[in-house]
């Protein structure tokens, strides 16, 4: 009996026909080189580059306190742990963290991943199950639903942001039987919107479901502490379960799920993403407790309205410029709520890859988000801000996304335009 070379979706695979015909022309936007620390400006492949496509949004990861924090692990821990939490990995660095981030949540207690992708994995694969519902937004992190797929539960997708589909599909795991969860993303990487959270709460309440919210985006940068869309929207005491990453605002690399004491602790005994992989490095996370430490004095309150600043004013002037850019999301009362993601959408992704050509070429670095990453006929530039840009750097930025753009219609056509 003939057999299927399991190896030929890897030759097959249509991304990358595309991918090395961008390679062949320099237009591949993906895998490129740094060559020194992320900070507003960097080094990438010999030449000086602005860098708006960084999740480093409070600046920290060139910090001289958080580099000591890790540093200052290195030296008393070593260059790794090589055990798991469970058995050797763990270490007053850690308890510390775990200690601080609660009180940071203002949850009874948090547990810390390796990363935050393991995070997601872990929560979701153990606290569902076959017999329960979970409810996601369909644009939620690739690690929520895998993680999702991964726990074998009933799934029940809704359209990004829909609350009335959010509500027919609540309606509907009434009647699966089991627990119902419901998770979401409070910021939503690729766009930058938020999750309407207070009416996601109230139709959970309703329809007796639990609720998670992926703060990945929303952690050191929203609400008057920086603890996430939850507190900026006043939540906090209603959802169920949190995560962060400290790959964004934190510097480092990790992840934490903070919730009730009972449901931290199952976890901590049951998640095999948390028992079967290696304690995070120690430089990791002492470079992590540093930047808590610095997010939660004053400092850190100046650092989350340095970098919402610079988010609006890269969107006005983006905009002023002629670009479709995303505009904001609002609370019930009219309100912006600005996040440090600045989406500029182009529509045809072969058109965002030469835009992103141009820009780079110019002496910006931006990310590109193409399907499946964003829906077909939604290609956009990814672009993102940090506290430690100022507005000089901004200003040449722009003028280089002006420049582009200029020369890019010239070649291309018009680039699409939209609400601004």
């Amino acid at each position: 009996m003939a057999t299927t070379d399991l190896f030929a979706k890897a030759r097959e695979f249509e991304r990358i026909e595309q991918l090395n015909a961008a390679r062949q022309i320099g237009a591949l936007p993906f895998f490129h080189v740094l060559e020194g620390p992320t900070l507003p400006v960097v080094e990438m492949e010999g030449q000086r580059r602005i860098m708006l496509g960084s999740n480093n949004y409070l600046g920290l990861t060139g910090d001289a306190r958080v580099k000591q924090g890790a540093k200052e692990a290195l030296d008393r821990y070593g260059t790794g742990l090589t055990g798991s939490r469970l058995l050797n990995g763990t270490t007053g660095l850690h308890v510390e963290l775990e200690r601080e981030l609660a009180g940071w949540f203002q949850t009874e207690d948090a547990l810390v991943f390796t990363t935050g992708a393991q995070a997601n994995l872990g929560a979701l694969g153990t606290i569902l199950g076959p017999a329960d519902t979970v409810i996601a937004d369909s644009g939620d992190h690739a690690s929520i639903l895998d993680g999702c797929l991964l726990s074998r539960a009933k799934m029940r997708p809704f359209r990004h942001n829909r609350m009335d589909l959010l509500e027919k599909q609540l309606i509907k795991a009434q009647a699966d039987g089991g627990g119902i969860l419901v998770v979401v993303d409070g910021v939503y990487s690729m766009e930058g919107d938020v999750a309407p959270l207070p009416e996601i709460v109230a139709l959970c309440k309703a329809h007796g479901a639990r609720l998670m919210v992926d703060e990945a985006h929303g952690f050191g940068v929203l609400g008057a502490r920086g603890a996430g869309t939850c507190e900026l929207f006043g939540v906090e005491a209603d959802v169920d379960l949190r995560m962060a990453t400290f790959s964004k605002s934190l510097a480092s690399c990790g992840g934490v799920i903070a919730g009730s004491a009972e449901v931290i602790e199952y976890l901590r005994i049951d998640a095999r993403q948390f028992l079967f992989t290696a304690s995070a490095v120690p430089a990791a996370v002492g470079a992590t407790l540093a930047a808590v430490r610095i997010c939660r004095s004053d400092e850190g309150r100046e650092l989350f309205a340095k970098v919402l600043a610079n988010a609006a004013y890269l969107r006005h002037g983006l905009a002023e410029r002629g670009f479709w850019v995303l505009p904001p999301a609002r609370t019930a009362d009219g309100s912006e709520i600005t996040t440090p993601v600045v989406p500029v959408v182009v529509g045809d992704d072969w058109k965002a890859v030469f835009l992103w050509k141009a820009l780079y070429e110019a002496g910006v670095f931006v990310n590109v988000a193409i399907h499946p990453a964003v829906p077909p006929a939604g290609a956009l530039l990814r672009t993102s801000v940090m506290a430690t840009h100022d507005r000089a750097v901004l200003d040449e930025a722009l003028e280089i996304f002006a420049r582009a753009k200029q020369d890019f219609e010239a070649e291309h056509g018009p680039l699409p335009s939209g609400a601004k």
